[in-house]
């Protein structure tokens, strides 16, 4: 495993016998055990279901090889991203160091900084490289993985292992910026596509914008062009992808035959033409898919108050609701437009807040936000007055939410 952490003692080493909720009917003989590397499958797999945080897993999967299989072949790993919470990578933290040399000579120390919120005083790891951090340009998170390029040039990065992996060159020669990235499932997953929207910023090129796709381990790129609908964001909504461009217009992504978007006709609140929010962004929380936005507040303590939107498509047109209360979930979200948002759910079980929201910065961890109207607004009057919460595309990597990618294989 190229997770790393402090060392701890697993918080499960207990007598089976004592394991509430956990079978033991299917066990063989304990004479027969001869330790806790014996345990059968299916009683491990009991183990797996009661741990409550990132950590915890860790460490089960490290504690040995049989136990490392039982958490492989867990066959619900998925859970656990709506369950616990995302893991916050701040990328480009400055760090003290007495004993290197100073930063008189031009040289920053820098690292990431990863945080579990359910144990943020335990140090993790991730594995980008450094140059992929100071020299790629920044398209998104999907996976577990980042997704970057520069030029022509595109690179898959596994956060916490650092595997890589490179796409086909994209089909034009300039340079190019991206406004987008996703995986469309695990890259070991079959049938699995690279979507990223990206302009190149050379002006021989013809077409302002276009969405390219890749089917991984296919030798070529399809490309759509857009025009003006430049597309911003991409969720993948009970198997259905749904984008959404810089005009806050959704449409639904189909990848066969060909690749295309159909527009979604959609009716705002308070009978209003357009999207009243200036940079929203869509995430998607149990079986709802929502619009959230902040708008700024004179008359109340909290600066910021966030909203949230619930669309509905099964009316013609499709309909936005407010969410007055997200009662037993709670959202997180970076700065950077590109970083995908993340909900879960039942947050009390790792310390979290429900109906609030997690927004990730780069002078502090998180600033934490109630939903809803000013009676639900959560603020700390020892927050930094610096924060800024307008979402935007930054040209360094800001400090992301992230679920690694052994979350997303189930079974496997």
């Amino acid at each position: 495993m190229d997770y790393e952490a402090e060392t701890r003692e697993p918080a499960i080493m207990q007598s089976p016998s004592k394991i509430t909720g956990a079978s033991v009917s299917s066990a063989p003989d304990p004479s027969r055990l001869q330790g806790w590397a014996d345990l059968p499958e299916g009683l491990l797999h009991s183990i797996i279901r009661l741990l409550g945080s990132f950590l915890d897993l860790l460490a089960f999967a490290g504690s040995c090889s049989s136990w490392h299989a039982a958490f492989t072949s867990y066959p619900h790993k998925s859970t656990f991203r709506t369950l616990l919470p995302p893991l916050l990578v701040r990328p480009n933290i400055r760090v003290s160091a007495p004993h290197l040399p100073s930063s008189h000579d031009g040289h920053k120390l820098r690292t990431c900084q990863v945080i579990d919120p359910a144990n943020p005083n335990i140090a993790l790891r991730c594995q980008i490289p450094q140059e992929t951090l100071q020299k790629k340009h920044f398209a998104g998170f999907s996976y577990g993985k980042l997704i970057c390029g520069h030029r022509r040039e595109v690179l898959i990065v596994d956060v916490f292992t650092g595997v890589r992996v490179s796409p086909p060159q994209l089909p034009f020669s300039e340079d190019s910026f991206f406004y987008c990235g996703m995986l469309t499932a695990p890259l070991t997953s079959p049938n699995s596509h690279l979507l990223i929207c990206a302009q190149p910023n050379g002006s021989s090129y013809s077409c302002k914008f276009s969405l390219f796709d890749w089917l991984v381990g296919s030798d070529s790129w399809s490309e759509l062009r857009l025009d003006d609908a430049r597309i911003d964001q991409i969720v993948d909504f009970n198997g259905q992808l749904i984008a959404m461009d810089y005009h806050q217009r959704l449409y639904t992504v189909s990848l066969s035959p060909n690749l295309g978007l159909q527009e979604i006709a959609t009716v705002w609140w308070d009978g209003m033409s357009e999207c009243p929010f200036l940079r929203p962004w869509l995430v998607v929380c149990g079986d709802m898919l929502l619009i959230v936005d902040h708008y700024v507040s004179f008359s109340f303590g909290a600066p910021v108050i966030y909203k949230a939107y619930c669309l509905n498509m099964l009316t013609n047109p499709a309909t936005w609701a407010e969410v007055e209360k997200l009662e037993n979930y709670t959202l997180f979200v970076g700065a950077d437009v590109r970083s995908p948002p993340f909900s879960c759910t039942s947050p009390g079980r790792w310390g979290g807040r429900s109906n609030c929201l997690y927004y990730a910065h780069d002078i502090q961890p998180w600033s934490l936000h109630g939903l809803g109207d000013e009676a639900d607004a959560v603020w700390d009057s020892s927050n930094d007055p610096e924060l800024v919460f307008k979402r935007n595309w930054y040209g360094r990597l800001q400090p992301f939410w992230v679920y690694p990618s052994m979350f997303y294989t189930d079974g496997q």
